[in-house]
């Protein structure tokens, strides 16, 4: 099951703040754990984003991207931020798309000296044909603002490791440079990131850094120059772009179809978008036959949601509910309001999940929302 959210991650405020100032209808929506994601809209296709900031190191990237997958069940996740150039066709300010991650610190240490002993996690098929699509039409740009020169867009390797890489000789660069010749730019997330995504049945993942040094001495004089917050711009621009794309759910029409030949009578085609399967393919169907429907009655439930906003506004009113906390759980009621109302049973579950997250510390109101979560399962 997947939603229409699209998570972002950012490793610095910089970063966040540049992406979190192109969304609208932004709350907040507190972890348990302590992390507080932000979700906004994007657009008018109904893609919705849920933000938030990992800090520096693949380590922290891994657990905050694997929380927010639990959190937000999303079609896709971005990592979007700067990097350092290791090629010198690439250039202050592009873009740069990870076809494949590195993490380039994997090695053994032997008498004879250091060897290396790689992992490398791809980009999905489909997010790397969406994002090349972005980059060849361009309509990305117009983020950028008026007059603003078009960055260049590079898809290739992206080395990440657990140090800020600023020498063209140190022993890290030669390592790099002998084991990693073909990275386009060094950073130090997107190995998590890419492990978490990874460990979620393939779940989409792409890592878009706008380069903002060349790793090589210079970044020093690269910051001064500004370089850091353009290449962030950029970066953003791009990514938000590509989770516009990957959260949209559009898929190309296909003819009904289910034998080899197109044309043939009974073919049947079913389409699964995102991180979605297809559960059932059938041909010609006939009599009174009904497979796993995932719609429930909607006239009860919406009655039980609403009478459970009212409970949740009670709280508020009376100080037992953190104002953060009672935005949140409004904003998942209205998702939950129209996944009701259209008969939308599973994506149902999954909001009331997520609404029960951010009061199971209040009994009566945890009460209420199982009674109603019980009453959905017994249906779809």
């Amino acid at each position: 099951m997947n939603s229409n959210y699209v998570v972002i991650l950012t490793a610095l405020s910089l970063e966040y703040d540049e992406v979190r100032a192109r969304l609208s209808e932004v709350t907040v929506r507190p972890h348990p754990a302590g992390t507080r994601f932000e979700v906004g809209c994007l657009g008018d296709r109904g893609c919705r984003v849920a933000l938030a900031l990992t800090g520096k190191g693949n380590h922290p990237a891994a657990v905050l991207t694997e929380r927010a997958i639990t959190e937000f069940c999303p079609a896709a996740v971005i990592f979007v931020g700067v990097a350092g150039a290791l090629q010198a066709h690439v250039e202050l300010g592009d873009v740069v798309v990870a076809t494949h991650v590195y993490a380039y610190h994997g090695a053994t240490s032997e008498d004879d000296g250091a060897k290396a002993r790689p992992r490398v996690w791809e980009i999905s098929h489909g997010a790397d044909q969406t994002a090349r699509h972005v980059a060849r039409d361009g309509g990305w740009a117009w983020q950028l603002g008026a007059g603003s020169e078009l960055p260049g867009v590079h898809f290739g390797p992206i080395a990440a490791g657990e140090v800020v890489q600023d020498s063209a000789i140190s022993a890290e660069a030669l390592w790099i440079r002998h084991y990693y010749n073909d990275a386009l730019a060094i950073e130090m997330e997107a190995a998590g990131v890419a492990q978490a995504g990874h460990l979620n049945d393939s779940l989409p993942v792409a890592v878009v850094r706008g380069i903002s040094d060349r790793a090589d001495g210079t970044k020093t004089a690269s910051d001064q120059a500004g370089w850091q917050p353009r290449a962030v711009t950029a970066a953003a621009a791009f990514a938000l772009a590509l989770a516009d794309e990957l959260g949209s759910g559009r898929v190309p029409e296909r003819q009904p179809a289910m034998s080899a030949d197109p044309h043939a009578p009974g073919h049947a085609t079913n389409v699964a978008t995102g991180h979605a399967r297809v559960g059932v393919q059938a041909g010609q169907i006939f009599g009174d036959v009904h497979v796993g429907s995932e719609e429930v009655p909607h006239g009860d439930m919406l009655a039980q949601l609403a009478d459970l906003r009212v409970h949740l506004d009670r709280a508020y009113q009376a100080g037992r509910l953190d104002a953060d906390i009672r935005e949140a759980a409004e904003a998942e009621l209205d998702i939950a309001a129209k996944a009701a109302a259209d008969g939308q049973g599973r994506r149902l579950v999954v909001t009331l999940k997520r609404l029960y997250r951010l009061i199971s510390d209040m009994p009566e109101l945890a009460a209420r929302l199982a009674a109603i979560m019980s009453a959905v399962k017994a249906v779809i």
